[in-house]
Protein backbone atom coordinates (compact mmCIF):
# COMPACT_ATOMS: atom_id res chain seq x y z
CA UNK A 1 0.00 0.00 0.00
CA UNK A 2 3.03 2.26 -0.08
CA UNK A 3 2.07 2.86 4.33
CA UNK A 4 4.24 1.53 7.07
CA UNK A 5 2.12 0.76 10.19
CA UNK A 6 1.74 2.86 12.86
CA UNK A 7 4.37 3.11 15.66
CA UNK A 8 2.84 5.14 18.28
CA UNK A 9 1.95 2.01 20.28
CA UNK A 10 1.68 1.41 23.84
CA UNK A 11 5.47 0.21 23.92
CA UNK A 12 6.11 3.48 22.65
CA UNK A 13 4.21 5.68 25.24
CA UNK A 14 6.73 5.26 27.80
CA UNK A 15 9.47 6.71 26.02
CA UNK A 16 10.60 9.53 27.47
CA UNK A 17 11.57 11.33 24.64
CA UNK A 18 8.55 10.71 23.08
CA UNK A 19 6.69 11.82 25.75
CA UNK A 20 8.73 15.12 26.21
CA UNK A 21 8.09 15.61 22.31
CA UNK A 22 4.22 15.39 22.92
CA UNK A 23 4.33 17.83 25.83
CA UNK A 24 6.28 20.23 23.45
CA UNK A 25 3.52 19.98 20.88
CA UNK A 26 0.73 20.02 23.26
CA UNK A 27 2.14 23.22 24.67
CA UNK A 28 2.59 24.54 21.73
CA UNK A 29 -0.96 23.98 20.14
CA UNK A 30 -2.91 25.12 23.10
CA UNK A 31 -0.93 28.14 22.88
CA UNK A 32 -1.91 28.92 19.29
CA UNK A 33 -5.04 27.84 19.61
CA UNK A 34 -5.73 29.99 22.84
CA UNK A 35 -4.43 32.94 21.33
CA UNK A 36 -6.36 32.49 17.88
CA UNK A 37 -9.79 32.48 20.04
CA UNK A 38 -8.11 35.60 22.31
CA UNK A 39 -7.86 36.76 18.19
CA UNK A 40 -11.02 35.65 17.13
CA UNK A 41 -12.89 37.75 20.31
CA UNK A 42 -10.68 40.81 19.36
CA UNK A 43 -12.08 40.83 15.75
CA UNK A 44 -15.69 40.37 16.02
CA UNK A 45 -16.51 44.03 14.37
CA UNK A 46 -14.94 42.79 11.33
CA UNK A 47 -16.26 39.99 9.17
CA UNK A 48 -14.15 39.45 6.86
CA UNK A 49 -11.40 39.16 9.62
CA UNK A 50 -13.68 36.87 12.17
CA UNK A 51 -14.54 34.68 9.23
CA UNK A 52 -10.84 33.85 8.67
CA UNK A 53 -10.01 33.28 12.29
CA UNK A 54 -13.25 30.95 12.27
CA UNK A 55 -11.73 29.02 9.27
CA UNK A 56 -8.47 28.81 10.51
CA UNK A 57 -9.68 27.53 14.51
CA UNK A 58 -12.16 24.83 12.85
CA UNK A 59 -9.22 23.30 10.78
CA UNK A 60 -6.88 23.13 13.14
CA UNK A 61 -9.48 21.78 15.67
CA UNK A 62 -10.12 19.09 12.49
CA UNK A 63 -6.28 18.29 12.24
CA UNK A 64 -5.85 17.96 16.05
CA UNK A 65 -9.00 15.96 16.07
CA UNK A 66 -7.77 13.18 13.46
CA UNK A 67 -3.67 13.32 15.70
CA UNK A 68 -5.56 12.61 18.81
CA UNK A 69 -7.47 10.09 16.95
CA UNK A 70 -4.45 8.51 15.32
CA UNK A 71 -2.62 8.32 18.52
CA UNK A 72 -5.82 6.44 20.62
CA UNK A 73 -6.45 3.76 17.81
CA UNK A 74 -2.95 3.20 16.35
CA UNK A 75 -3.39 -0.74 17.13
CA UNK A 76 -6.86 -1.07 15.86
CA UNK A 77 -5.70 1.14 12.42
CA UNK A 78 -2.59 -1.21 12.36
CA UNK A 79 -4.59 -4.13 12.51
CA UNK A 80 -6.41 -2.71 8.95
CA UNK A 81 -3.09 -2.20 7.70
CA UNK A 82 -1.87 -5.62 8.25
CA UNK A 83 -5.79 -6.84 6.39
CA UNK A 84 -5.04 -4.69 3.50
CA UNK A 85 -1.22 -5.77 3.49
CA UNK A 86 -2.10 -9.35 2.87
CA UNK A 87 -4.82 -8.36 0.40
CA UNK A 88 -2.57 -6.63 -1.69
CA UNK A 89 0.65 -8.87 -1.73
CA UNK A 90 -2.19 -12.68 -2.33
CA UNK A 91 -0.99 -13.84 -5.56
CA UNK A 92 -3.78 -14.80 -8.19
CA UNK A 93 -3.24 -18.01 -9.75
CA UNK A 94 -4.37 -19.32 -12.84
CA UNK A 95 -5.30 -16.85 -16.19
CA UNK A 96 -6.34 -14.09 -14.33
CA UNK A 97 -2.69 -13.51 -12.56
CA UNK A 98 -1.74 -10.81 -15.32
CA UNK A 99 -5.06 -9.33 -15.27
CA UNK A 100 -4.67 -8.94 -11.37
CA UNK A 101 -1.62 -7.47 -11.26
CA UNK A 102 -2.13 -4.85 -14.14
CA UNK A 103 -5.31 -3.89 -11.53
CA UNK A 104 -3.40 -3.64 -8.57
CA UNK A 105 -0.79 -1.35 -10.73
CA UNK A 106 -3.55 1.04 -11.74
CA UNK A 107 -5.18 1.62 -8.94
CA UNK A 108 -1.90 2.00 -6.90
CA UNK A 109 -0.32 4.54 -9.72
CA UNK A 110 -3.91 6.01 -9.28
CA UNK A 111 -3.85 6.36 -5.40
CA UNK A 112 -0.20 7.61 -5.72
CA UNK A 113 -1.55 10.63 -8.47
CA UNK A 114 -4.26 11.77 -6.37
CA UNK A 115 -2.27 11.94 -3.05
CA UNK A 116 0.50 13.53 -4.95
CA UNK A 117 -1.88 16.58 -6.10
CA UNK A 118 -3.15 16.76 -2.14
CA UNK A 119 0.45 17.34 -1.60
CA UNK A 120 0.91 19.49 -3.58
CA UNK A 121 -1.95 21.67 -2.95
CA UNK A 122 -0.98 21.37 0.70
CA UNK A 123 2.62 22.50 0.23
CA UNK A 124 1.10 25.51 -1.59
CA UNK A 125 -1.34 26.21 1.14
CA UNK A 126 1.45 26.24 3.44
CA UNK A 127 3.88 28.11 1.92
CA UNK A 128 1.20 30.54 1.01
CA UNK A 129 0.43 30.92 5.10
CA UNK A 130 3.96 31.56 6.15
CA UNK A 131 4.55 33.70 3.84
CA UNK A 132 1.64 36.03 4.28
CA UNK A 133 3.09 38.98 6.61
CA UNK A 134 5.46 39.39 3.44
CA UNK A 135 2.39 40.78 1.21
CA UNK A 136 -0.40 41.48 3.12
CA UNK A 137 -1.53 43.42 5.87
CA UNK A 138 -0.81 41.41 8.79
CA UNK A 139 2.16 40.71 10.99
CA UNK A 140 1.69 37.15 11.89
CA UNK A 141 0.37 33.90 9.48
CA UNK A 142 -2.48 33.57 11.43
CA UNK A 143 -4.41 36.15 13.77
CA UNK A 144 -3.42 35.49 17.08
CA UNK A 145 -3.28 37.69 19.75
CA UNK A 146 -1.12 37.55 22.80
CA UNK A 147 -0.86 39.20 26.63
CA UNK A 148 1.09 42.14 26.88
CA UNK A 149 0.66 42.65 22.66
CA UNK A 150 3.57 40.25 22.54
CA UNK A 151 2.49 40.12 19.16
CA UNK A 152 3.07 43.33 17.99
CA UNK A 153 6.82 43.72 16.22
CA UNK A 154 7.35 47.38 16.84
CA UNK A 155 6.98 46.81 20.56
CA UNK A 156 8.01 43.39 21.08
CA UNK A 157 10.20 42.26 17.91
CA UNK A 158 12.00 39.61 19.40
CA UNK A 159 8.89 37.86 20.95
CA UNK A 160 7.12 38.41 17.80
CA UNK A 161 10.09 36.93 15.61
CA UNK A 162 9.33 33.73 18.46
CA UNK A 163 5.47 33.76 17.87
CA UNK A 164 5.80 34.10 14.38
CA UNK A 165 7.99 31.09 13.78
CA UNK A 166 6.11 28.74 16.07
CA UNK A 167 3.27 29.85 13.84
CA UNK A 168 5.22 28.91 10.65
CA UNK A 169 6.57 25.47 12.58
CA UNK A 170 2.96 24.57 13.53
CA UNK A 171 1.26 24.85 10.31
CA UNK A 172 3.70 22.83 8.38
CA UNK A 173 3.80 19.93 11.21
CA UNK A 174 -0.08 20.07 11.05
CA UNK A 175 -0.30 19.91 7.62
CA UNK A 176 1.96 17.29 7.38
CA UNK A 177 -0.11 15.11 10.16
CA UNK A 178 -3.11 15.91 7.80
CA UNK A 179 -1.04 14.57 4.57
CA UNK A 180 0.04 11.21 6.48
CA UNK A 181 -3.22 10.38 8.16
CA UNK A 182 -5.62 11.30 4.85
CA UNK A 183 -3.69 9.57 2.50
CA UNK A 184 -3.42 6.45 5.09
CA UNK A 185 -7.54 6.37 5.58
CA UNK A 186 -8.29 6.89 1.57
CA UNK A 187 -5.40 4.23 0.95
CA UNK A 188 -7.57 1.76 3.45
CA UNK A 189 -10.64 2.23 1.32
CA UNK A 190 -8.98 2.41 -2.02
CA UNK A 191 -7.26 -0.87 -1.09
CA UNK A 192 -11.06 -2.33 -0.49
CA UNK A 193 -11.73 -0.95 -3.96
CA UNK A 194 -8.60 -2.44 -5.36
CA UNK A 195 -9.42 -5.94 -3.77
CA UNK A 196 -13.52 -5.88 -4.99
CA UNK A 197 -11.33 -5.53 -8.75
CA UNK A 198 -9.53 -8.54 -7.83
CA UNK A 199 -12.61 -10.45 -6.49
CA UNK A 200 -14.85 -9.85 -10.07
CA UNK A 201 -11.79 -10.98 -12.03
CA UNK A 202 -11.25 -14.30 -10.02
CA UNK A 203 -15.43 -14.72 -10.72
CA UNK A 204 -14.66 -14.44 -14.09
CA UNK A 205 -12.29 -17.00 -14.34
CA UNK A 206 -14.48 -19.73 -12.94
CA UNK A 207 -15.48 -20.99 -15.87
CA UNK A 208 -12.62 -22.63 -16.74
CA UNK A 209 -13.05 -24.87 -13.55
CA UNK A 210 -16.97 -25.73 -15.22
CA UNK A 211 -14.92 -27.00 -18.44
CA UNK A 212 -12.66 -29.24 -16.05
CA UNK A 213 -15.91 -31.09 -15.06
CA UNK A 214 -14.37 -31.42 -11.56
CA UNK A 215 -16.59 -30.54 -9.22
CA UNK A 216 -14.63 -30.53 -6.17
CA UNK A 217 -12.12 -28.75 -7.78
CA UNK A 218 -14.87 -25.97 -8.34
CA UNK A 219 -17.03 -25.96 -5.15
CA UNK A 220 -13.53 -25.25 -3.08
CA UNK A 221 -12.56 -22.38 -5.34
CA UNK A 222 -16.33 -20.78 -4.88
CA UNK A 223 -15.58 -21.14 -1.52
CA UNK A 224 -12.51 -19.68 -1.20
CA UNK A 225 -14.29 -16.31 -3.12
CA UNK A 226 -17.20 -16.63 -1.29
CA UNK A 227 -15.25 -16.66 1.81
CA UNK A 228 -13.17 -13.27 0.37
CA UNK A 229 -16.53 -11.15 -0.36
CA UNK A 230 -17.37 -11.96 3.00
CA UNK A 231 -14.27 -10.23 3.91
CA UNK A 232 -14.13 -7.69 2.37
CA UNK A 233 -17.75 -6.79 3.58
CA UNK A 234 -16.56 -7.11 6.95
CA UNK A 235 -13.21 -5.12 6.47
CA UNK A 236 -15.79 -2.14 5.40
CA UNK A 237 -17.79 -2.98 7.91
CA UNK A 238 -14.70 -2.10 10.31
CA UNK A 239 -13.27 1.18 8.52
CA UNK A 240 -16.51 2.56 9.24
CA UNK A 241 -16.92 1.64 12.50
CA UNK A 242 -13.63 2.54 13.33
CA UNK A 243 -13.49 6.01 11.36
CA UNK A 244 -17.06 6.99 12.42
CA UNK A 245 -16.27 9.85 14.45
CA UNK A 246 -13.36 10.78 11.69
CA UNK A 247 -16.13 10.65 9.02
CA UNK A 248 -18.38 12.59 10.44
CA UNK A 249 -15.84 15.56 11.45
CA UNK A 250 -14.56 15.34 8.38
CA UNK A 251 -18.26 16.06 6.67
CA UNK A 252 -18.73 18.72 9.24
CA UNK A 253 -15.70 20.44 8.81
CA UNK A 254 -15.97 20.67 5.08
CA UNK A 255 -19.32 21.67 4.85
CA UNK A 256 -18.58 24.43 7.37
CA UNK A 257 -15.50 25.25 5.29
CA UNK A 258 -16.40 25.64 2.20
CA UNK A 259 -19.94 27.99 3.32
CA UNK A 260 -18.03 29.94 5.11
CA UNK A 261 -14.90 30.26 2.78
CA UNK A 262 -17.27 30.95 -0.06
CA UNK A 263 -19.25 33.69 1.91
CA UNK A 264 -16.24 35.09 3.06
CA UNK A 265 -14.67 35.79 -0.60
CA UNK A 266 -17.35 37.11 -1.56
CA UNK A 267 -17.79 39.81 1.38
CA UNK A 268 -14.31 40.39 0.66
CA UNK A 269 -14.34 40.32 -3.41
CA UNK A 270 -12.88 44.31 -3.05
CA UNK A 271 -9.62 43.34 -1.49
CA UNK A 272 -8.45 40.83 -4.52
CA UNK A 273 -6.03 39.57 -1.86
CA UNK A 274 -7.55 38.45 1.22
CA UNK A 275 -10.33 36.82 -1.19
CA UNK A 276 -7.79 34.80 -2.99
CA UNK A 277 -6.63 33.25 0.49
CA UNK A 278 -10.22 31.85 0.97
CA UNK A 279 -10.78 31.03 -2.59
CA UNK A 280 -7.12 28.91 -2.11
CA UNK A 281 -8.99 27.68 1.13
CA UNK A 282 -12.60 26.86 -0.54
CA UNK A 283 -10.11 24.86 -2.87
CA UNK A 284 -8.34 22.75 -0.21
CA UNK A 285 -11.97 22.33 1.21
CA UNK A 286 -13.57 21.17 -2.25
CA UNK A 287 -10.40 19.11 -3.22
CA UNK A 288 -10.62 17.10 -0.17
CA UNK A 289 -14.36 15.98 0.37
CA UNK A 290 -14.11 15.44 -3.63
CA UNK A 291 -11.23 13.47 -3.35
CA UNK A 292 -13.05 11.16 -0.28
CA UNK A 293 -15.83 11.15 -2.49
CA UNK A 294 -14.56 9.93 -5.18
CA UNK A 295 -12.86 6.78 -3.68
CA UNK A 296 -16.40 6.26 -1.87
CA UNK A 297 -17.61 6.21 -5.13
CA UNK A 298 -15.41 3.63 -7.10
CA UNK A 299 -15.70 1.64 -3.90
CA UNK A 300 -19.23 1.56 -4.18
CA UNK A 301 -19.49 0.73 -8.11
CA UNK A 302 -16.67 -1.59 -8.06
CA UNK A 303 -18.53 -3.48 -5.07
CA UNK A 304 -21.98 -3.55 -7.58
CA UNK A 305 -19.54 -4.83 -9.99
CA UNK A 306 -19.14 -8.31 -7.91
CA UNK A 307 -22.71 -9.11 -8.87
CA UNK A 308 -22.26 -9.09 -12.43
CA UNK A 309 -19.25 -11.24 -12.31
CA UNK A 310 -20.81 -13.46 -10.29
CA UNK A 311 -23.70 -13.77 -13.05
CA UNK A 312 -21.27 -14.01 -15.91
CA UNK A 313 -19.69 -16.86 -13.86
CA UNK A 314 -23.15 -19.03 -13.52
CA UNK A 315 -24.00 -21.93 -16.03
CA UNK A 316 -27.45 -23.49 -15.08
CA UNK A 317 -26.03 -26.71 -17.04
CA UNK A 318 -22.95 -27.55 -15.11
CA UNK A 319 -22.74 -27.95 -11.13
CA UNK A 320 -24.15 -29.33 -7.89
CA UNK A 321 -27.19 -27.35 -6.55
CA UNK A 322 -24.88 -25.97 -3.48
CA UNK A 323 -23.09 -24.40 -6.10
CA UNK A 324 -26.02 -22.73 -7.99
CA UNK A 325 -26.88 -21.70 -4.47
CA UNK A 326 -23.56 -20.61 -3.65
CA UNK A 327 -23.59 -18.19 -7.27
CA UNK A 328 -27.13 -17.14 -6.48
CA UNK A 329 -26.23 -16.11 -2.56
CA UNK A 330 -23.02 -14.14 -4.03
CA UNK A 331 -25.03 -12.24 -7.13
CA UNK A 332 -27.83 -11.36 -4.35
CA UNK A 333 -25.06 -10.18 -1.58
CA UNK A 334 -23.90 -8.03 -4.05
CA UNK A 335 -26.90 -6.29 -5.16
CA UNK A 336 -26.27 -4.17 -2.19
CA UNK A 337 -22.96 -2.14 -2.79
CA UNK A 338 -20.59 -1.45 -0.14
CA UNK A 339 -20.48 2.44 0.59
CA UNK A 340 -18.56 4.56 2.86
CA UNK A 341 -20.36 5.96 5.98
CA UNK A 342 -20.40 7.47 9.07
CA UNK A 343 -24.14 7.54 10.46
CA UNK A 344 -26.48 9.72 10.67
CA UNK A 345 -24.71 11.20 7.66
CA UNK A 346 -25.48 10.39 3.69
CA UNK A 347 -22.51 8.06 2.34
CA UNK A 348 -19.66 9.93 0.68
CA UNK A 349 -20.07 9.67 -3.22
CA UNK A 350 -20.54 11.85 -5.93
CA UNK A 351 -24.03 12.04 -5.80
CA UNK A 352 -24.05 13.35 -2.11
CA UNK A 353 -20.76 15.33 -2.90
CA UNK A 354 -23.13 17.16 -5.20
CA UNK A 355 -26.04 17.71 -2.93
CA UNK A 356 -23.20 19.22 -0.58
CA UNK A 357 -22.49 22.09 -3.27
CA UNK A 358 -25.91 22.46 -3.84
CA UNK A 359 -26.58 22.98 -0.06
CA UNK A 360 -23.96 25.07 0.61
CA UNK A 361 -25.22 27.17 -2.73
CA UNK A 362 -28.51 27.92 -0.89
CA UNK A 363 -26.81 28.65 2.73
CA UNK A 364 -24.68 31.53 0.96
CA UNK A 365 -27.60 33.40 -1.17
CA UNK A 366 -29.55 33.26 1.97
CA UNK A 367 -26.63 34.72 3.95
CA UNK A 368 -26.16 37.23 1.11
CA UNK A 369 -29.85 38.54 1.29
CA UNK A 370 -29.97 38.63 4.76
CA UNK A 371 -27.10 40.62 4.76
CA UNK A 372 -28.39 42.93 1.91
Amino acid sequence: MGYGTLHHTSEDKGQPLRRAWHVFLLVQFSALYASMFYGLLKSLDDIVETGRDLAFILGMFFIVFKMVFFSLYADEVDVLIDIMEDSHHAEVKGPGTETCRAIKRHDFLLNVGLDFVWVVAVVVFVVLLIVTPFWADQSLPIHAVFPLELHDPAKHPIAHLVIYVCQSFSMAYLNIWLVATEGLSISLYAQVTTALSVLCVELQQLRHFWGDNSEDRLRLELTRLVRTHQSIILTVDRCNQLFHGPLIMQMTVNFLLVSLSVFEALMARHEPKVAAEFMVLMILALGHLSLWSKFGDMMSQQSLEVAHAAYEAYDPRVGSKRIHRDIGFMVRRSQRPLIMRASPFPAFNLSNYMAILNQCYGILTLLLKTLD
